[in-house]
């Protein structure tokens, strides 16, 4: 009788004890500030579709990209809201303001003029276009949190920066106040309750849209390697325990333009597993001639296509449970909810110690 109940009783503590993180690029972004708060509070379609796919997802601690930043937290409050209303509640969040948009009065991007969005520390139009934000079912430790984004890039080991004719690109001084960080990376610990881990989260900037001196592809190296730079000691402690990298790369391992042998690198590193999360609705979206597997992509982009680009790392410690990619296939419910929502999909992996 007792070996029954053991048995009966073991589904839910083993539910009880796994924990679902993801990450979503939700492209909650705006021309101006003030217009994603209006747009939450309003009910704007694509607002309530990200608000579907994370509830439908029901991840325990989801870090989000392409969110904009207020200086009141005032949007991802009323997010929390709206997701609240929809079932998924998120009473624990955490944002900093973010390098997009943060106006620096130099020419970092060469075009020879001052003040426009590529001059700022990472591309925005206004102070926190498309910031990061993570929103956790679970206590957040705020003031234990950790912040690079304030790291120079020169000043990261191994830094590679963009040159032409063996001289600094676009100029010494510009160099000398570049920030590595294209939006952040954060290192934020959370209280779950199967005990403290540390979530490595960021977006780095696209390998793209930049001339020969490779200023972005050079930049999304140097911040995909920060990670590793920092579990090698070398930015202060590593981490203390369990951690998970979540985030957005904008590389592919195998069909980026970018320097994807850096990708490779990191989903290799025997500090963390691969889940190498899937979806029906990348497998079947049709064959695209690409080197990797079609149903681990990520985002679908006109032009470039779909790619594998968002990323749940764990580190080496934790039991993988599941992993996906919240990407219906086309007669499967959400699937027209999940591409009006971003053409980013949420990526999720279920862990257990």
């Amino acid at each position: 009788m007792i070996r029954a109940l053991l048995f009966l009783l073991l589904p839910f503590t083993a539910q009880a004890e796994t924990l679902r993180i993801a990450t979503f690029n939700t492209e909650l972004s705006r021309d101006g500030p003030g217009l994603l708060l209006r747009d939450i509070r309003g009910g704007d379609r694509q607002v309530m579709d990200v608000v579907s796919v994370i509830a439908a997802a029901a991840p325990d601690v989801i870090a989000l990209q392409g969110i904009d930043w207020d200086f009141n937290g005032l949007a991802l409050q009323a997010l929390a809201e709206r997701l609240a209303e929809a079932g998924a509640q998120y009473p624990h969040r955490f944002s900093r303001q973010p390098n997009a948009g943060l106006e620096t009065g130099l020419d970092l991007d060469g075009d020879g003029r001052l003040h426009g969005p590529g001059d700022a520390q990472g591309w925005g139009q206004y102070t926190g276009q498309g910031g990061l934000a993570v929103l956790s079912r679970y206590p957040i430790a705020d003031r234990e949190a950790r912040d690079f984004s304030g790291l120079l890039w020169r000043d990261l080991p191994g830094a590679r920066l963009p040159e032409t004719d063996g001289r600094p690109f676009p100029s010494p001084d510009a160099q000398a106040a570049q920030r590595l960080s294209s939006t952040a990376h954060w290192v934020v610990p959370i209280d779950a309750p199967s005990g403290r881990f540390e979530l490595l989260t960021f977006h780095a900037a696209p390998p793209v849209f930049d001339g020969p001196e490779d200023r972005n592809g050079l930049r999304n190296r140097d911040e995909l390697r920060l990670w590793q730079v920092f579990l090698d000691g070398a930015l202060g402690p590593g981490p203390d325990g369990r951690f998970v990298i979540a985030g957005d790369a904008n590389l592919d391992p195998k069909d980026s333009e970018g320097h994807t042998a850096v990708m490779q690198g990191l989903l290799s590193d025997p500090r963390l597993q691969d889940p190498r999360p899937r979806s029906d609705g990348a497998a079947q979206a049709g064959p695209q001639g690409h080197r990797a597997p079609d149903d681990l992509d990520t985002v679908d982009w006109d032009g470039a296509g779909r790619l594998r680009v968002d990323y749940v790392l764990p580190s080496a410690g934790w039991r993988v449970v599941g992993a996906g990619v919240h990407w219906p296939a086309p007669d499967q419910e959400g699937h027209d909810t999940a591409s009006r929502a971003s053409r980013h999909r949420l990526v999720w992996v279920d862990l257990a110690r």
